[in-house]
């Protein structure tokens, strides 16, 4: 993508990292689309909000065919939308995992449908997956979280060979822990089993101790519209610093049993 003015179309705009990346956007002059749920029509923000769910295909559908009935166009997609969970594997019911991933792989998947015509029509395009690193290996009491963001990626690699010959491009980007309201809104068993109680409890001690970490949202926008403004960006962008950026080396170096102890040790 060049340096001019975009149309872009932001999941999850209402709220956490989506906000802050229709905000960054919006304040270099793009002509920014947010998306919610119910988005709230009080609240004056410098960017367009719109209703969309995206775990409801009419409802996508509509929200794009809003955007298309002003602008004529769409140039970039930021998948944003996602919930998190956690939990011991075990105590997960199948229900809450595909509600995971209903909306973290699913739901991107029906928005890009929803705009790949328009963008196969204009000659180019480009689709943005907030992914995490967490799709880089599986973290423990956060299973599904992790096989939905491993999944979007595997997605997005496989819809970038398809879609090259359009001009469009996907790209993935994985943050590390950022300071939003995500963990607030995870999903959570209804009750823990016991045995699992000891080992959960204490890795959700050093989770909370890893947000004081946190960083700010606005990283992760300008990252995004350096992607947006790059005319050949690369496939993957990871937005992680310490250990969290260490750890996607590690994985990649060490063999498997070795980085799975390692894992282990640090949530004890």
């Amino acid at each position: 993508m060049s340096e001019f003015v975009k149309v872009v179309l932001v999941t999850g705009g209402s709220s956490g990292l989506g906000k802050a990346i229709c905000e960054r956007l919006a304040a270099l002059g793009h002509k920014v689309y947010g998306t919610g749920r119910s988005p709230s029509t009080n609240e004056v923000l410098g960017y367009n909000l719109v209703a969309m769910d995206v775990t409801d295909s009419a409802s996508v559908q509509r929200a794009v065919d809003q955007i298309l009935a002003r602008e004529r166009r769409i140039d970039v997609v930021v998948n944003n939308a996602g919930i998190g969970i956690q939990g011991p594997a075990e105590d997960i019911t199948p229900e809450m995992a595909q509600q995971v991933m209903d909306t973290n792989v699913i739901g991107p998947h029906r928005v890009c449908r929803a705009v790949l015509p328009t963008m196969r029509t204009q000659g180019r395009g480009l689709i943005i997956n907030i992914s995490s690193i967490a799709s880089n290996f599986g973290l423990p009491y956060r299973s599904f979280y992790s096989a939905s963001k491993a999944a979007l990626d595997r997605y997005g690699e496989a819809l970038s060979i398809e879609m090259k010959r359009f001009g469009i491009q996907v790209v993935s980007i994985q943050p590390g822990e950022f300071k939003t309201n995500i963990a607030t809104g995870r999903l959570r068993p209804e009750k823990i089993s016991e045995a699992h109680a000891p080992g959960y409890n204490k890795a959700m001690e050093v989770l909370g101790g890893s947000l004081h970490y946190s960083r700010d949202p606005d990283e992760l926008a300008r990252v995004v519209a350096k992607v947006i403004a790059s005319e050949h960006p690369r496939t993957t962008y990871i937005v992680a610093q310490g250990m969290q950026r260490i750890s996607v080396l590690a994985k990649k170096l060490l063999p498997g049993r070795m980085f799975q102890r390692m894992v282990g040790k640090h949530y004890e």
